[in-house]
């Protein structure tokens, strides 16, 4: 599967999540088999302004590749710069963001706004387009809500406009995240494009990419909150839902395991966040990789306190001794 100069032999991609996917958790999902990694969503408003914070959005480094960095905006001129600075900052693929349903986002008339603005959404394509030669995606939801699904016409913009693929998430903006994806939209988009499409959208196990791929015909597909937590799902991609660890939803990992990449992935934090702060940061990933293990609710309760990193690493190491402990006896 290729995207522009890009070629891929297992498609299966981690979303770019605001606040989530920095560098260290995207150099844990690549360390699982994560092909290609997005950036969460960068304002191009503050890559131009030159805003420290919006540029530390794309720190990245040499095993951090291929790197996708989604950008958001309203004003094709700016997209464009934005994508410049994007390409000169070492960026190997651009996305457009055109979906993110977050009220402020669409007050200022970008994400999901441009969906009920197909000529808009079009002249930024072009913009962005024009300004660099990587690789270009753009990221959509069926439509702005159920009664105006219009994701295949704003697809075919998109291609006619020089995107390189086109990511559906078949919600509407309206849906937030709530409900269910359908998975159908994704299936009419393949249909009207020649580029590649990326499928994204209810993704909870492995064998939900095979099925994905399967019922719509994608080339590819995006995994987003189902990796929260959870790296181990880019590894899995191939395997059943009884090789994976049956209908629980986690991966049948050890406990041994399980507590070494917790450890690792702070470690990533640390050095790439330092230590202030990172604690805090930290607990929401704490939460998720120890849901539905026995005994999580007392720890996820206990850690929610923690402000240090030492008191953490603690007790982060007696639950899972007492965790062991329960399985021996």
């Amino acid at each position: 599967m290729k995207i522009g100069a890009l070629e891929f032999d297992n498609p299966v991609f981690l979303a770019p999540m605001a606040g989530i996917t920095n560098l260290a958790f995207r150099s844990m999902a690549r360390r699982f088999g994560c092909r290609l990694a997005f950036t969460e969503m960068v304002s191009v408003n503050g890559l131009v302004r030159g805003s420290q914070k919006t540029g530390r959005y794309l720190d990245s480094n040499d095993d951090d590749r291929p790197l996708g960095v989604q950008i958001f905006g309203s004003d094709p001129e700016l997209m464009a710069e934005g994508a410049r600075i994007v390409a000169d900052r070492g960026a190997d693929l651009i996305d457009i963001n055109m979906g993110c349903p977050v009220r402020k986002v669409v007050r200022a008339g970008a994400g999901a706004a441009l969906l009920r603005d197909p000529e808009k959404a079009g002249l930024i394509i072009r913009a962005v387009r024009r300004a660099t030669p990587l690789p270009l995606t753009v990221k959509i939801r069926a439509g702005w809500r159920p009664s105006e699904i219009n994701a295949p016409i704003i697809a075919r913009i998109a291609e006619e406009e020089g995107a390189n693929a086109l990511v559906i998430h078949p919600r509407t903006a309206d849906q937030g995240f709530s409900g269910t994806s359908d998975w159908a939209v994704i299936q009419d988009v393949k249909k009207v494009l020649h580029v590649p499409v990326v499928g994204n959208g209810d993704i909870r196990r492995p064998g939900d990419t095979r099925k994905m791929m399967q019922i719509t015909g994608c080339d590819a597909v995006m995994i987003g909150r189902a990796a929260f937590g959870n790296p181990w799902i880019f590894r899995d991609t191939g395997k059943t839902g009884r090789e994976w660890g049956g209908d629980v939803g986690y991966p049948a990992v050890s406990l041994k395991e399980r507590e070494q990449v917790i450890r690792d992935h702070l470690d990533m934090e640390t050095e790439y966040g330092g230590e202030r702060g990172v604690v805090q940061s930290f607990r929401k990933h704490l939460l998720w990789y120890t849901k539905g293990l026995r005994g999580s609710a007392p720890f996820r309760q206990k850690i929610s306190g923690f402000t240090e990193r030492e008191p953490m690493l603690a007790a982060l190491r007696a639950y899972f001794e007492e965790v062991n402990n329960a399985l021996d006896f």
